[in-house]
């Protein structure tokens, strides 16, 4: 891809990510699940937006897992049980500008079968 493709898509999802966030918000009982994925990689954490701290995360990096459909779902089940362990039940899914499909809507999807209420 050139230069300006990648330029336009990256303004794209910088317009689709401030639509999304101007609606979205995390509070401590109901943080918000933010998703990036790069590349290679997937991460996510839950943020409590009143308070500006992280809660939970999840690194795909560093369990070495990569960003695909499956792996994501491994890396579900592990934030999961961060989620838990930090006495996180319901939560705010936040997309991050990407679309919700393949690998975004097969972590979203894990996260609720595992118990966590979106």
């Amino acid at each position: 891809m050139t230069d300006k493709v990648l330029k336009q898509k990256q303004i794209l999802r910088a317009k689709r990510k401030l639509r999304a966030r101007s609606r979205i918000f995390g509070v401590a009982n109901k943080p918000r699940i933010s998703v990036f994925k790069s590349n290679k990689h997937l991460y996510a954490q839950a943020i409590d937006d009143t308070a500006g701290v992280t809660l939970a995360s999840v690194d795909g990096r560093k369990l070495g897992l990569g960003n695909n459909k499956e792996h994501a779902k491994q890396i579900a089940t592990e934030f999961v049980s961060a989620l838990k362990k930090a006495n996180i039940t319901e939560a705010v899914f936040d997309r991050n500008g990407y679309l919700y499909h393949g690998v975004v809507a097969a972590f979203a999807d894990t996260l609720r079968e595992n118990g966590i209420k979106l």
